[in-house]
């Protein structure tokens, strides 16, 4: 089993909610959002979705996470 930093290609994949729904949807991006990111709940999970990489948090608080993954993946 390959570990996620041998892979050539990791994507990470952003989920959103409304805090009130417990279904996660796939993030469409800011600009399509019906209310403002306050609103909503955000997860990060990995590529194939199996490992959650950040668990329901602000926006600010998965990007930042988001921000760090994608420095140390493009750091070699």
């Amino acid at each position: 089993m390959k570990h996620s930093h041998e892979v050539g290609i990791f994507i990470l994949v952003l989920q959103y909610k409304l805090k009130k729904e417990i279904r996660w949807k796939k993030y469409p991006g800011k600009a399509k959002l019906k209310l403002p990111v306050s609103k909503y709940d955000f997860r990060l999970l990995s590529s194939d979705k199996s490992k959650v990489l950040v668990d329901k948090a602000s926006y600010a608080k998965v990007m930042k996470r988001f921000r760090a993954i994608e420095f140390f993946k493009r750091r070699k």
